[in-house]
């Protein structure tokens, strides 16, 4: 299944694929991961024939984990130290989160004060979004969520390299989704954090990938066939199961279904992109550049405007991509100053 050679075989139907063409295309692929996050945001009818396919937008979250995890492999191997790799993970993301919380947290504060009671409870939601620990309160969950994984990771990379029979520890985690659903006591007391508990074993699964990643590890054409086998499996069933059972199950059910496909349908990516032309991989590579930002500014600032003049879907989506661009741009820019000026 795995080796060192080239990436075509002529005995073989579909080409070797090399595990690391997903450290190539990371930037495109996190662009992908962020147009399937703002598709998922537009709203559509429960009745549309695409809504299971836009309900499926929010896999971008579990593509951002996975690749994330992965690139935390490589730069931990390049400097490894807990103090300084915990550092410079919230040096790229905190002085964006700051920016981006603190304008929606303290405009609502003076306003409807929907999310934030007293000056406490904005202090604690604009330095770690403590709402969302405490009450599931889901504004900008994924960077809360991201810092307490990149807290989590230096330790993990620790214990799998000196026991390696821990990599199995994404499967108990996905055992810990099952208890947290249907323990009543757990679910009580931990049961508002589900969607974080459901996205902890794919973001741990990129962090184990990672070594055969840098290890340039190979797929051959047999493995592609499996490949495809899963990727069919669990899309076909989980867009079933939103277009048809929509609100019916448990949403870790069809989370623990993204695991699988979101592998597979990285996997099945890379290989187009690596068939495309380049201008098409630029633009992906573009918006990835932008997803910390663009996640950020997208729905609360952006698309929350847009839906009201109840545009068509598929045009308040482009509309909502090319104006949050430019000012993810800007937010990124601004951040990188700051930055540079702390460093100095």
């Amino acid at each position: 299944m795995e080796g060192t050679r080239n990436a075509y075989d002529k005995n073989c139907l579909m080409p070797h694929t090399p595990l690391e063409a997903i450290s190539k295309y990371r930037g495109e692929l996190m662009g992908i991961a962020m147009l399937f996050v703002i598709l998922f945001h537009v709203g559509l009818p429960r009745d549309d024939a695409f809504f299971g396919l836009r309900r499926m937008g929010n896999i971008g979250v579990d593509y951002f984990l996975f690749l994330s995890g992965m690139g935390l492999w490589f730069s931990w191997k390049k400097n490894p130290g807990t103090f300084r790799f915990i550092a410079r993970r919230l040096t790229r993301i905190y002085p964006a989160w700051i920016i981006a919380a603190g304008t929606f947290y303290i405009s609502d504060f003076l306003g409807d004060r929907k999310f934030s009671n007293n000056i406490i409870d904005l202090l604690g939601d604009i330095t770690f979004n403590w709402d969302f620990w405490l009450h599931d309160e889901l504004t900008f969950w994924y960077i809360p969520a991201t810092m307490m994984l990149y807290v989590l990771t230096p330790a993990y990379i620790k214990l799998i390299s000196k026991y390696p029979v821990y990599r199995w520890l994404p499967v108990a985690m996905i055992m810990w989704c099952v208890i947290v659903q249907w323990v009543t006591p757990i679910h009580d007391a931990v049961g508002h954090l589900e969607i974080f508990w459901s996205r902890m074993p794919i973001y741990f699964i990129g962090v184990n990938i990672g070594e055969a990643v840098m290890k340039r590890k190979i797929l051959d054409g047999s493995t592609m066939i499996l490949i495809l086998i899963i990727f069919t499996m669990a899309l076909s069933t989980s867009i079933y199961l939103e277009q048809v059972k929509h609100g019916k199950f448990p949403l870790f059910i069809e989370r623990m279904l993204y695991i699988p496909l979101t592998v597979t349908s990285i996997l099945l990516i890379v290989h187009l992109l690596q068939h495309s032309q380049e201008w098409i991989r630029r633009i992906f590579r573009t918006v990835g550049a932008l997803s910390l930002e663009a996640y950020l500014i997208h729905q609360h600032f952006v698309l929350d405007y847009i839906e009201k003049l109840h545009w068509h879907y598929w045009f308040t989506f482009m509309t909502c991509v090319a104006v949050t661009l430019p000012f993810a741009w800007a937010l990124r820019w601004i951040t990188n100053l700051r930055i540079r000026k702390t460093t100095k």
